[in-house]
């Protein structure tokens, strides 16, 4: 799975593309950052179930990552909202690998078990 738009940018008009660049954007760019230099980022919130799966998950494989979280339930809303959009992905954990949106918890635990995960990781 890759990151793409939640809409097609051709259907949004000037005003609100702009907007949702913007929106958060300091977050956005922290999350961009991370998934650059890092090979595995999870991004996530606290309390949420997924989230400590997939980390937990990722941790018994041995597989190194960063883990960035924003918030929990009530808290920081907004912040996980922007990286949504950008994503393209509507739920928590995202796990990035090499760049790529691999998706949630259900997600890493079908390519760990396959290997997968680690032939991407370990692909560049």
């Amino acid at each position: 799975m890759s990151s793409r738009p939640l809409l097609p940018e051709s259907s949004l008009a000037p005003h609100v593309r702009e907007q949702i660049q913007s929106f958060h954007r300091n977050v956005v760019d922290a999350v961009t950052a991370a998934i650059a230099r890092d090979p595995v980022v999870v991004v996530g919130m606290a309390q949420n179930p997924f989230v400590k799966k997939a980390r937990r998950a990722l941790e018994a494989a041995g597989v190194p990552f960063t883990y960035l979280e924003y918030g929990s339930y009530l808290s920081q809303w907004k912040e996980r909202l922007a990286i949504k959009l950008w994503s393209g992905f509507p739920t928590f954990p995202q796990v990035f690998v090499r760049g790529t949106l691999i998706g949630g918890f259900s997600d890493v635990e079908r390519m760990l078990a396959d290997g997968s995960l680690q032939r991407l990781r370990d692909s560049h």
